[in-house]
């Protein structure tokens, strides 16, 4: 059963616990420190115009907190729950604005009120995110607004920010994909397909832009300690949970993944490994998640223990 999962490359319980203080990525370790260089200067998170979409909650939450601490001149913490968002922001010191990212024109708003009264936006975190269990027999109304939060949203910021960050010569766009977006989502199709379009869609926007002053970070956490992956009241069972790390350490990961214009960031770095094995023996891999997946259907708690 072990040579099973070293087979799929998916993590055991103790290697993400071990790894919950730094992100490790080709071999380098990335202490925390919240600035990021550009054409060889380093530019600090302090004083820069920040929006955080997805950010009442989970790791949004834990990202407006963190640049807040850093000194950032503003943070602007968007999401389409208004009151969890007013109570997050009250306690985090964050300028709130609801918006819903599904919508081309809110998106727009919240950047052009963002600037308007703050000046220039450097930094924009398209990080809300959700997810839809099943395959293909998922309705299409219920593909389509997974793929509208998951991707278009990036879309979206992207087709509104990147002319100006263009024409100043720089600009930061961060988004929020998952592992998933690079290895797979077990039980879920619609968010391991949208999750590849987001690093897809990041990918495309660094290499037709990156020589014009454009920084894009794509960030790409396995289990976080969210609603998302625990459920409401933390009652769901499921694989990832035993190696989850909070959205703190994943804000953690992010300055440190900034600092050195990374474009993957990745909280779990042995992520990188796995895409490694992944594209070096892609049908091993692939015999090895079907065995993983047999194993999540009988027992989901325990499917990563070892």
């Amino acid at each position: 059963m072990r040579d099973g999962l070293r087979e799929a490359n998916v993590p055991r319980c103790h290697d993400s616990l071990a790894t919950t203080r730094q992100a490790v990525v080709d071999g380098d370790v990335y202490n925390s420190h919240a600035e990021w260089r550009r054409s060889g200067e380093i530019v600090r998170v302090k004083g820069k115009v920040v929006v955080v979409t997805g950010s009442a909650r989970g790791i949004g939450r834990a990202l407006a907190e963190r640049f807040i601490r850093e000194g950032a001149a503003v943070v602007v913490a968007s999401d389409i729950d208004q009151e969890s968002l007013a109570a997050s922001c009250a306690e985090i010191g964050a300028t709130p604005q609801v918006a819903d990212v599904t919508s081309e024109s809110q998106v727009k708003d919240l950047i052009d009120s963002t600037e308007a009264r703050h000046g220039p936006i450097d930094l924009f975190c398209s990080n809300a995110g959700i997810s839809h269990p099943g395959g293909p027999e998922v309705a299409d109304v219920d593909f389509e607004h997974v793929f509208d939060v998951n991707y278009r949203s990036h879309l979206y910021a992207a087709r509104n920010l990147v002319p100006k960050m263009t024409a100043r010569g720089e600009g930061y766009l961060l988004n929020t994909a998952s592992a998933a977006g690079v290895l797979t989502q077990i039980g879920s199709l619609a968010y391991a397909v949208t999750k590849h379009a987001a690093v897809a869609l990041a990918e495309w926007l660094s290499v037709s832009y990156g020589d014009r002053g454009l920084k894009v970070s794509v960030l790409c956490p396995q289990g976080v300690r969210t609603r998302l992956l625990l459920g409401e009241r933390g009652e769901r069972d499921n694989f990832l949970t035993p190696g989850a790390i909070e959205p703190s350490e994943v804000a953690e990961a992010v300055v440190a993944g900034l600092a050195d214009e990374r474009f993957l960031i990745l909280p779990h770095p042995e992520v990188a490994e796995y895409m490694r094995r992944k594209a070096s023996d892609y049908d091993r891999w692939l015999r090895g998640m079907r065995r993983l997946q047999a194993r999540v259907r009988e027992n989901p708690g325990t499917a990563m223990k070892t």
